[in-house]
């Protein structure tokens, strides 16, 4: 009996724990391993043979080595430094306005924001697309006839471009997040507040702003991971965009490595390095966060 009952949580467990193994654990491994092995072919197509062995840490070398992967990475933190910070700026705005007491229809306005969220990120980026080319776009026919010329897709000005669309599609689901958050403080505090005489910028600075900061952290985190894995907006955009390169990324310059180059050794690399990179810098934002709590 006491067997059986062992056994049941594993059980139970066990179609999740397969599933987990097969989709995450796997990869994983796979790409650690292609990323110390070396594949020579012989002949033009590899119609000669393939052949692969040991190549040490020749792979980390050579995308540590390639100029345009690490300026993608360069290019990707000042995309951070910039556009993760707007982001939450703006959700908790939305957020706190959503949620006050004088707040008409929140309902409405909350679904209205979420929108963006549910539309596929090609999708977002072909319809914002329309508003960036210049002779399609209504946006920039307004500023010629105003006698400002304005380009979106020039190589100063792609990189902020793509940071809109990551703006406008991710600002309503972060602000989803702060909602519950606020919605799990007790109604006794902002009572306290208001016999204290506190008004709504008193109670959003002292009250709500200090207790979603875990929504905060949490977000903030996300958005961190979410901006080294840019890769469907730039590959999209790059069509009416030539400033965006095949490397302009750190995931579309492994992409390249893989599929145009065929060399998954150096692409494995590149994504192992991105993990690492992704992994490091949350773990730095986590531990600042936590000093200063």
């Amino acid at each position: 009996m006491k067997t059986a009952q062992k056994r049941a949580p594993w059980i139970l467990l066990a179609p999740f724990l397969l599933l987990f193994v097969f989709t995450f654990v796997l990869p994983i491994a796979s790409a650690v391993g292609y990323s110390f092995t070396s594949v020579q072919r012989l002949g033009l197509f590899g119609e000669g043979g393939v052949t692969s062995g040991f190549a040490g840490f020749s792979n980390y070398a050579a995308a540590l080595e390639d100029g345009g992967f690490i300026a993608s990475i360069g290019r990707m933190l000042l995309f951070g430094v910039v556009q993760v910070p707007v982001m939450l700026i703006l959700c908790v705005i939305l957020a706190l306005l959503l949620e006050s007491a004088s707040a008409k229809w929140p309902g409405a306005f909350r679904a209205a924001y979420f929108v963006p969220y549910g539309i596929p990120g090609v999708i977002a980026t072909i319809l914002w697309s329309f508003l960036y080319v210049p002779g399609i776009s209504p946006i920039t026919g307004l500023f010629d006839a105003m006698g400002i010329p304005v380009d979106f897709l020039s190589p100063s000005t792609v990189l902020w471009s793509i940071a809109n669309i990551v703006t406008w599609t991710y600002t309503g689901y972060n602000m989803l997040i702060i909602i519950a958050q606020l919605k799990s403080i007790p109604g006794e505090l902002y009572e306290s507040a208001r016999m204290d005489g506190a008004g709504p910028f008193k109670v959003a600075w002292s009250i709500q702003l200090p207790l979603i900061r875990p929504a905060l952290v949490l977000t903030g985190v996300f958005s961190i991971i979410g901006t080294l894995q840019l890769f469907a907006e730039p590959q999209v955009l790059a069509t009416v965009a030539p400033a965006i390169d095949s490397q302009y990324t750190p995931n579309l310059s492994a992409f390249t490595q893989a599929f145009t180059n065929g060399d998954y050794g150096v692409a494995s690399a590149q994504a192992v390095i991105i993990a690492l990179a992704a992994f490091v810098l949350s773990f730095t934002f986590l531990a600042l966060t936590n000093r200063k709590r």
